[in-house]
C-alpha cells in the first residue's frame, strides 16, 4: 500500500525503501519536544513521518528534515507539501555531515532534533541497496549521528533517538563523549514473552537522573495494550 493514512495527514511511500513502520510512529509519538520548541530538526527523514507527527504535536514554525536519499527526499518534500502544515516543514538534501557543517558555520541551533536511524551495524543485505543504505549503520554512524547533534543542538535542547537495544550501552557512552546524557528512556518489546527490542532514548546536556520504563506493544496478535494505544491514538486511523 503506497499510502499510509493517519488521522491529520497522509504519507506517500512507494518512492522511499523503508516503508512506515512501528519504529518511526513510536518515536515520533513519545519524542520529548518540551514546552514551546521553536525549531525541530528530523535527521533521517525517510518519508518524512517523523517530522509530520512534531508538526501534528507542537506549534514549533520551524521543522527541518534531512535526507540523503534522492528519492526519499522526493517524497518527503511531496508529503511535506501536501500536509496542513506545509508552511513550517523544510526537507534539506543533504548527507547529515555536510548538513552539519553548513548549520553549524551559520550558528543554527535546534531545541529539538530527532532521528530513526539507520540500524544494523553487523553485516546484513537483503538484496535491494536502497534499502540497505537506509538500514545500515555505515550509511550514518551512530558517532557521527551524535556529535552533529552535539554541535546543532540548543543549550538546553533535546535528542531523541530509536536504537536497538542492544546498542544501548555503546550509545550511551558515546553521547556522554559529546558532553549529552540521557534523563527519558523507554525499552521496547513487542509482546509480554519477548525480550526488549528497542530502546527511546532523549538525551540532553544537562547530567540527572534517568527516568527509566518499558513499553509493550501487544498482549496478543492486534490486541494492543493500553499503553500502546494511548501513546499513538492521536496518529493512528483505528486507535
Amino acid at each position: 500500500m503506497a499510502v499510509f493514512q493517519f488521522k491529520q495527514f497522509a504519507v506517500e511511500q512507494d518512492k522511499c525503501a523503508m516503508k512506515i513502520g512501528t519504529d518511526g510512529v513510536l518515536l515520533g509519538a513519545w519524542a520529548k519536544l518540551g514546552e514551546y520548541p521553536g525549531t525541530i530538526l528530523d535527521v533521517g527523514a525517510g518519508t518524512g513521518l517523523v517530522a509530520l507527527m512534531a508538526a501534528q504535536r507542537s506549534d514549533a514554525p520551524t521543522i527541518d528534515a534531512v535526507e540523503i536519499d534522492d528519492d526519499a527526499h522526493e517524497q518527503c518534500v511531496e508529503n511535506f507539501e501536501a500536509s496542513n502544515w506545509s508552511d513550517r516543514l523544510f526537507c534539506y538534501h543533504a548527507e547529515f555531515t555536510e548538513f552539519v557543517a553548513e548549520m553549524y558555520e551559520e550558528e543554527e541551533v535546534y531545541d529539538v532534533i530527532i532521528s530513526n536511524p539507520p540500524f544494523y551495524a553487523e553485516d546484513y543485505s537483503s538484496g535491494n541497496t536502497q534499502r540497505d543504505i537506509a538500514r545500515l549503520n555505515e550509511a550514518l554512524p551512530f558517532e557521527d549521528l551524535i556529535e552533529g547533534t552535539s554541535l546543532l543542538l540548543a543549550t538546553e535542547g533535546v535528542f531523541n533517538v530509536i536504537i536497538p537495544y542492544k546498542e544501548e550501552v555503546v550509545f550511551i557512552e558515546t553521547a556522554a563523549k559529546f558532553n549529552m546524557y540521557p534523563f527519558k528512556m523507554t525499552r521496547v518489546k513487542g509482546n509480554p514473552d519477548a525480550e526488549v527490542k528497542r530502546s527511546l532514548l532523549a538525551f540532553s546536556f544537562q547530567e540527572q537522573d534517568c527516568e527509566m520504563d518499558e513499553l509493550t506493544i501487544e498482549l496478543a496478535r492486534h490486541e494492543y495494550t493500553p499503553e500502546y494505544v494511548n501513546l499513538t491514538r492521536e496518529f493512528y486511523l483505528k486507535m
